[in-house]
């Protein structure tokens, strides 16, 4: 889990925000890309501004008094069906296995 630097307060473009891991200590900056609330869950697609990577990060967010804490989702069914929400909404793809 890590902490948010800044508390999230718009869906601006080009909003950033630093990520700390709590594992190793090392910070990474991210630009929030697309936020979601799924099953009264929010959740969080953030793009690293390093340019290493053509991906984006997707984590579920908790809110404890004023700030947010970002999770890792380790449910694959979780995970796979906010996934497919953000790749519909941020890449227009069709999901032609949901019948």
């Amino acid at each position: 889990m890590a902490d948010i630097e800044k508390e999230i307060g718009s869906e601006e473009e080009g909003y950033f925000l630093t990520l700390t891991d709590e594992e190793s200590g090392e910070e990474h900056e991210f630009e929030l890309f697309a936020r979601a609330t799924i099953n009264d869950k929010d959740y969080y697609a953030l793009v690293p501004t390093d340019g290493k990577d053509d991906e984006y990060v997707i984590l579920r967010g908790r809110k404890e008094g004023e700030e947010i804490f970002f999770e890792s989702i380790d449910d694959d069914e979780e995970f796979e069906v906010v996934e497919d929400y953000f790749n519909d909404l941020l890449f227009n793809e069709v999901d032609y296995d949901e019948a």
